[in-house]
């Protein structure tokens, strides 16, 4: 058998981490340098999807023998979009909307075969925040883990004690979905991930 070569379509150490978890270590990783803006009308499920697909494709024209991974993840409150906060004070923008209550984290996750076959889906993950008091927000804050997370937070790090619980793929809220990327890269014929 001819071998197969892999390209994560993301600059994330988290998703490279995550597909390490499942035994999967890119060939390549090639960042897809495309515009993440918001379309008018378009729901978050429509973002995370579109941006998934938009980054396997753009790396896919460049690397038309290998399977692709593009895949993105969107922290949602109702219909609104939350950033990757620039500063402390957009994070705690982002986090009063999560405190005390629920939110998705959809993430959007598009394989690409050497052959030209897609396969992409959405998975959604329901995360239930605390309502901490202000010095836990504070020392939050404080520490900078909220720098490049969407939503402001990160589920495997310190704001682990305000997730009051999660319906869904906990590998999905990190960055990943492991379970449905793997049975995506199962389905086109990828021989490392782990099968039937």
């Amino acid at each position: 058998m001819s071998a197969q070569r892999f390209v994560l379509a993301s600059a994330s150490p988290r998703r490279r981490a995550l597909l390490a978890q499942i035994g999967i270590e890119p060939d390549a990783v090639r960042p897809a340098e495309i515009d993440e803006s918001r379309r008018p009308g378009e729901t978050p499920a429509a973002l995370a999807l579109r941006l998934g697909q938009e980054k396997a494709r753009a790396i896919a024209r460049c690397e038309p023998d290998a399977f692709i991974l593009g895949a993105d993840t969107v922290v949602a409150c109702g219909r609104r979009v939350l950033p990757k906060p620039a500063d402390a004070d957009a994070a705690r923008r982002c986090l009063d909307l999560l405190w005390g209550r629920r939110h998705r984290v959809l993430g959007g996750i598009c394989a690409i075969a050497p052959d030209g076959r897609e396969a992409c889906r959405v998975v959604t993950s329901i995360v239930t925040m605390s309502r901490p008091d202000k010095a836990a927000i504070a020392a939050y804050l404080e520490g900078g883990e909220w720098r490049d997370k969407a939503g402001g937070y990160a589920i495997q790090g310190r704001a682990a004690v305000f997730v009051r619980a999660l319906s869904g793929s906990y590998s999905n809220v990190v960055g990943l979905p492991l379970y449905e990327t793997n049975k995506l890269l199962v389905g086109l014929g990828y021989r490392k991930a782990t099968g039937p």
